[in-house]
């Protein structure tokens, strides 16, 4: 058994790295009081739009200790999906996220596998673990932790890697030794705010949800708006412009997951190849894909909105 508070630390990052984690950090759980008042001004801007979700659990999105009973620590893992082989050009387009295997299914069996390890090799802890479906502010928790800064398109950023990563949770009852926050390295850049085919970052730092390209295409359950029309740079579910742009993700590095590989299928799919889908093919093509959220009817109403 391993015993003491370093020890485990360095174990959980050793653990995560052999799960295929790209980077672990670990900061004390408790109350974010810097993001509070932020959400409550985000929320009351309404750029949340119609994810009504985000107004729900306040406290527990601001206070970890409330999801997991006697919580000490917040356990950060990012893991890359920056794929090798992109769309073919004059496509509709996806965002890369998208191209392989839902992440939720993927991150979640590495987490699950990370607590038992944790469990096995230290003793009782309790935990549970979090893939962006619960009311925990991810991006505040993994910069807190050290794991990169939130850049001015509100993406956390790494110096090495870039953003093109998903991020997750373990919340446990373990005390453990605490990462410290980075510097932010975004300078007098303004790439992803000038870029932004929608003008949705209406500040530094500061998205407007319910003018993202992402919103529109996945959230957004009704008709998307006509005063939208032509603005979308043919983005057909999700948008990746304000990475695309950003000088750090000049050091993005293709992922070693096979589960994110891509559908050859949707890599080669012509604009023609996407008018012509059909629900039929839809389920058999996107069955394990993040595509699936916006349904067959969704992603309809997007190219149609494209043409």
């Amino acid at each position: 058994m391993i015993t003491s508070k370093s020890k485990y630390t360095q174990f959980i990052k050793s653990e995560a790295k052999r799960l295929g984690f790209l980077s672990c950090g670990v900061s004390k759980a408790g109350f974010l009081e810097q993001e509070a008042p932020r959400l409550e001004k985000w929320l009351n801007n309404n750029h949340n739009g119609q994810m009504s979700y985000m107004e729900n659990n306040f406290d527990k999105r601001l206070d970890p200790t409330l999801l997991v009973d006697g919580a000490k620590s917040v356990i950060s893992l990012v893991l890359n999906y920056y794929p090798e082989s992109l769309q073919v050009e004059n496509s509709y387009k996806i965002s890369k996220y998208a191209y392989g295997t839902d992440y939720h299914y993927v991150i979640k069996d590495k987490l699950k596998e990370l607590l038992f390890s944790i469990q096995e090799n230290i003793g009782e802890v309790a935990g549970r673990a979090f893939v962006d479906s619960a009311p925990v502010l991810d991006k505040a928790w993994a910069a807190k932790s050290g794991l990169g800064w939130i850049g001015k398109n509100s993406n956390l950023l790494t110096q090495k890697v870039g953003s093109f990563y998903f991020i997750a949770e373990l919340i446990v009852d373990l005390d453990l030794d605490y990462d410290f926050a980075t510097t932010d390295h975004c300078g007098t850049c303004t790439a992803c705010i000038d870029a932004c085919p929608t003008q949705a970052i209406v500040a530094p730092y500061v998205v407007d949800g319910s003018k993202c390209i992402s919103y529109f295409t996945i959230e957004l359950k009704e008709n998307i708006p006509q005063e939208m029309k032509g603005q979308f740079d043919d983005w057909a579910f999700g948008c990746d412009v304000c990475q695309d742009v950003c000088p750090w993700n000049k050091f993005s590095k293709p992922h070693n997951e096979p589960l994110f590989n891509p559908n050859t299928e949707i890599l080669s799919m012509s604009k023609k190849d996407w008018d012509e889908v059909t629900e039929e093919t839809f389920k058999a093509v996107f069955k394990d894909s993040p595509l699936k959220r916006s349904k067959y009817t969704g992603l309809k109403r997007n190219i149609d909105f494209l043409k």
